[in-house]
């Protein structure tokens, strides 16, 4: 009787207590409503004209872009092949940065999962070793970096290259999330000054390149212990030269320094990143603390929240604007092929214009590829063609590519040509100049992307039977 009477008593304390628990952690948790209404969580999207868009985007490619790549080989001198997957991938938003300096607790903050199974081990010492792509799926599970890699829809199947022991490394983390559907988030692991690359068992700098190479918006994140900058992270931000525009750099746990001191800070991250940071606008810096729990006293949470908002605001207009960057990005990718078919053709060219009977091909062509500037190769692709001069690649490249790929093996552009296929250059060109701006604008303007008069009656012209002699 008195067993059962002290469970009686200790049944309803035990709930008071866990009830008071609940209260005090709500009491020290920040409200999380601003995060959903500055990124729309609410809205629903027009699923249908997204994916329409970017079946037509796909076409593109593959009709117009791609036979010219495989023609003339662009993959093996940028090493950077377009799939499926990355055409039809969300944004990627890459978190680069020191150890310990808060990227895994901001993506938690991010995606609320405080005290949730899946949420990313944080702590003060070097916690994430491994590359954490956080994507979306129906429910939630891991996925290893083997079977992300082996499967051909995503986007990842690129990363095989990289080795097995970096696959390892590499962990996937699919959950039903709102924020997930619209955008892939990339945890990394910490630079660490004091270790060299080679202990890290795979190419760290080149995986690194990798995900910069594909990312929408890279979040650059410090913290006020952690300023110096050593040799490795001077490389990460040499590999970051040229993507200025989707740099973030972010001052974290701002609101663990009094205000005086926080200036100090802010003036010492901006001396260090000065040498390494090459652009005539200083990179803004957002100055907050990234993270579930509420601000501390006596600090600057009124800046902290606005700056937070500020930074959120530049999230979303990543995600609204995602399907106009793709089409941006497979364009100005378009227009480094074509460059690319036009500088090989303009190789083959001359080479063929120099040789006689007696010439032998290997000195004829190696002085052609060793001074470039004196058989006007370069110079004349300017002259002919619309190409800037801005856009046209590094001549030691192609003493590289014509060294693995003979010129022998290529043809002229004018002998790519077809009866029933037409031009390569044709097509990559009306692609650049008419198709891809036209489902740029068909989107802005609301049309239906999938109407394309062009693919149909060429353009509005009637349609010509090709058997019939006029």
């Amino acid at each position: 009787m008195k067993v059962l009477v002290s469970l009686c008593i200790f049944v309803p304390l035990l709930a008071l207590a866990t009830a008071e628990e609940e209260a005090v952690l709500e009491s020290i948790l920040r409200d999380r409503s601003h995060i959903e209404e500055t990124l729309r969580l609410a809205a629903d999207e027009k699923a249908g004209d997204y994916a329409a868009a970017l079946q037509r985007l796909r076409k593109i490619y593959h009709n117009s872009i791609r036979p010219m790549e495989q023609a003339y080989k662009y993959n093996e001198l940028r090493q950077h092949e377009i799939s499926d997957g990355e055409i039809t991938s969300k944004p990627m938003v890459l978190f680069l940065g020191p150890w310990s300096v808060g990227k895994s607790s901001m993506i938690n903050y991010l995606l609320g999962l405080l005290d949730t199974p899946y949420q990313l081990y944080t702590g003060a010492e070097p916690t994430t070793s491994e590359f954490t792509v956080i994507m979306h799926g129906e429910k939630i599970r891991t996925v290893e970096g083997i079977v992300m890699a082996a499967d051909s829809s995503r986007s990842f199947s690129p990363l095989e290259k990289f080795g097995q022991n970096f696959l390892e490394k590499l962990v996937g983390i699919e959950m039903p999330h709102k924020l997930l559907e619209r955008v892939t988030f990339v945890d990394t692991p910490g630079i660490i000054e004091n270790r060299k690359q080679q202990e890290r068992g795979y190419p760290f700098n080149d995986v690194c390149q990798w995900f910069i190479d594909r990312a929408d918006l890279i979040f650059v994140v410090f913290d006020p212990t952690k300023l110096d900058v050593g040799l490795e992270l001077e490389m990460l931000f040499r590999q970051l030269k040229g993507r200025e525009s989707q740099i973030r750099i972010i001052l974290n746990k701002a609101d663990s320094l009094a205000t005086q001191d926080l200036m100090r800070v802010y003036g010492a991250l901006f001396w260090s990143l000065a040498p390494l940071i090459n652009v005539t606008e200083p990179p803004r810096v957002y100055v907050s603390s990234f993270w579930p729990y509420d601000y501390a006293p006596d600090t600057s949470r009124e800046l902290f929240k606005r700056e937070e908002i500020s930074l959120l605001e530049d999230l979303n207009q990543v995600i609204e604007n995602r399907l106009e960057n793709k089409i941006a990005f497979i364009r100005q990718h378009g227009i480094r092929v074509r460059i690319h078919a036009l500088l090989v053709d303009r190789y083959v060219q001359t080479f063929k214009e120099k040789m006689s009977f007696f010439s032998d091909p290997e000195l004829v062509f190696k002085e052609i590829v060793d001074d470039p500037d004196k058989f006007f190769i370069f110079k004349s692709i300017l002259a002919k063609t619309n190409v800037s001069k801005f856009d046209l690649p590094n001549r030691d490249a192609y003493r590289d590519f014509f060294g693995i790929n003979p010129v022998s093996s290529f043809k002229q552009l004018s002998a790519q040509c077809s009866y029933m296929g037409g031009c390569l250059l044709e097509k990559i060109e009306r692609a650049i100049t008419h198709e891809l701006p036209s489902l740029l604008g068909s989107i802005n303007s609301g049309k239906n992307p999938t109407l394309s008069s062009c693919e149909v009656t060429g353009c509005g012209e009637k349609p010509k039977n090709r058997y019939r002699r006029n």
